[in-house]
Formats: structure tokens, sequence, C-alpha cells
């Protein structure tokens, strides 16, 4: 007997494909326009070249980007300063936030307290307030306590307002065999001996997956960063604005597309070095429970 092919499902994974093809297309094709231009010289842009590939290649809009995009307006200066600002901020802000929320979800999930099931709602509450909310009266709060415009306050800032991400941990946390909390309670474990030698190390996966969230979240914060931010020690968001923003006789706008890619890089490398761990964590938290 000759198998026939099965049509209705060779169509089915051809238009999954296809779906899968245009949307990879859709969100490409911006950054694909960003890049051929940037590696422009102004005036084949200005020519009208602006789909086509680059008639002549050059890498100076990068240089001018990253060191000094533009001349006599200190507001557009290049992105290398702001880069500095924005790790010293991104990179402690995540760490506290993400250790703070495993620790917060895991007591969720496998502790019950007095109230539990309230801060449960009110995380969940918090999930869905907009930060733009958050921003007047924090700025008031931190001029009080002394870190309004510093970077410092702006870690605290991002660290108070991740709080929600304990929500998945919670849920990841759920499916965690009691029975091992159990016997660490009964070897005289306390909270913070088992949190940290039993259910930290087999948080790996979501502990990745919230890190990356988080980290991409920070980096591309503006509102806090606008705000809070010294004058002196803005970050590379701000930084960005200033450069597209200001007034010069011609628009730059090969440094331009520039500096907008050499912003979005941090989170596409830590995205491209750590995806195949992304993937995981999210089957695995998937999975649980």
């Amino acid at each position: 007997m000759i198998d026939l092919p099965d049509r209705p499902r060779a169509a089915s994974r051809l238009a999954i494909y296809g779906a899968l093809i245009l949307a990879t297309l859709f969100f490409a094709l911006p950054a694909w326009f960003a890049l051929i231009n940037s590696l422009k010289p102004l005036q084949e842009i200005q020519a009208g070249n602006v789909l086509g590939l680059p008639a002549r290649w050059t890498v100076e809009p990068w240089i001018a980007a990253w060191s000094t995009a533009c001349t006599g307006a200190p507001a557009c200066a290049g992105l290398a300063r702001y880069f500095v600002h924005s790790l010293m901020v991104a990179i402690p802000a995540t760490v506290i936030s993400t250790l703070w929320g495993c620790f917060n979800g895991y007591l969720l999930a496998k502790w019950r307290f007095r109230g539990s099931d309230m801060v449960l709602f009110v995380l969940m509450f918090g999930s869905f307030v907009p930060g733009v909310l958050f921003v007047f009266p924090l700025s008031i709060i931190f001029a009080r306590l002394q870190l309004a415009h510093s970077l410092v306050g702006l870690v605290v800032v991002h660290t108070l307002y991740s709080l929600p991400i304990a929500l998945f941990f919670r849920n990841y946390f759920v499916g965690f065999p009691g029975d091992l909390i159990k016997a660490a309670r009964i070897d005289g474990a306390g909270l913070w001996v088992i949190f940290r030698r039993i259910v930290l190390p087999t948080a790996k996966p979501i502990l990745v997956v919230v890190a990356i969230m988080q980290f991409t979240s920070i980096w591309n914060d503006f509102q806090f960063a606008l705000v809070l931010a010294p004058s002196d020690q803005q970050l590379v968001t701000v930084g960005l604005n200033n450069l597209t923003n200001v007034q010069e006789d011609v628009a730059h706008h090969n440094t331009y597309m520039a500096a907008a890619l050499i912003a979005g890089l941090p989170p596409l490398l830590i995205y491209i070095a750590a995806g195949k761990y992304f993937v995981r964590g999210l089957v695995s938290g998937a999975v649980k429970g």
C-alpha cells in the first residue's frame, strides 16, 4: 500500500512557517533598515538612497555616535559616557531585584503566613499599575531621603518597582517538592539556609528568564532615568533622546541610526548569549505545577 501525504497537516505546517517568516520579517526589517543606513555616508542618504545597500560602506556614523555625535551642543555628546552610567544602574538593580524576587516568590509558594493572600493580591495588582504613576511621589520621597538625582536612587527605584516579579518565582516554586523542605526543617535548617542551599540551586532556569527580562526593562527605562538620574550622569536612553532631538542645521540620520543600534546592543547580546537558557526557563516554568 502506498502512503499518501497528509495534505491537511502539510498545509497547516506551511501556514505556520509562513506566519513565522512574516512575523520575523516584520520585526527584523526596522533593524535592517537602521543597520544599512548607519553604514552609509550622510550624502548618500540625502541623495535618496534610503532603502538600498550602501554604495560606499563606512563606520564613521558608529564612531560619531559612540564618541561625539555632533558639535556645538553638550546634550548630544556620544553614547560612551551614558553607557557606563546605564551599566552602573542596570547590573546591580537586575541582580538585587531578581534575587529578592526569587526569595519572595519562595515565601509566597511554600511558607504560609498571616496576610499572604493579601500580599499575593497586591503584587498581582501592582503588576498592572503603570510606572508613570510612581514618578511624582517617588521624586518627593527620594528628595527627602537624599536619594533624588543619584544612580543609587535609581537602583532602589527599579528594585522596588520590580516587586511583582515575585509572581514568576511563586508560580515556579509551587511545584517544588515540599518533602525536601520538611526534611530540611527536621534537620534544623532555617528559612534562609533552606532557600540558599536547597531552593536557589534548583531555580537557575527561572532566574535566567527573570534576569534577562529585568535587565532589558531596566536598560530601556526612560521615565525614571529622565526624572531621577543626575543631570551629569544621564542614562543611555536619555542620551539617545538628547541626540536625536538636538537642533542641528543638518540632521545626521546615519548617526542617529547607529546610536539607536548601539543603545540596543547590550540586551541583544544577552539574549544571544543566554537564549537557550531563556527558552529552557520558559519551558520549565510552563510545566511546573
